[in-house]
């Protein structure tokens, strides 16, 4: 079994992505949305929502997958980092 260690938020490698000559107020109006929101993103304080990775994979013509898969192993790294609860297995009739 491989262990899965604290994957980047898709923020900081969005960040890789955004030349270094271009403002996050001009990354924000390539992508039709508010300065704000994309730096809620870089900084790891928002997600990568489905249209937002539609909006990222026509701008920098990737898979909106890329972009949703990174925040959804994201997501499931920090939940594990979380106590978990006790559930108990469903139990299936054998036919």
């Amino acid at each position: 079994m491989s262990r899965m260690f604290n994957p980047p938020h898709p923020g900081e490698v969005l960040r890789e992505w955004i030349p270094e000559t271009m403002t996050v107020t001009d990354a924000a109006g390539a992508l039709k949305l508010s300065r704000v929101m994309l730096s809620k993103i870089l900084n790891g304080r928002a997600g990568i929502s489905a249209e937002m990775a539609l909006r990222l994979s026509q701008w920098l013509a990737t898979s909106p997958d890329l972009w949703l898969g990174m925040q959804s192993q994201y997501d499931l790294w920090q939940a594990k980092q979380k106590p978990s609860v006790a559930i108990q297995p469903l139990e299936r009739l054998v036919a």
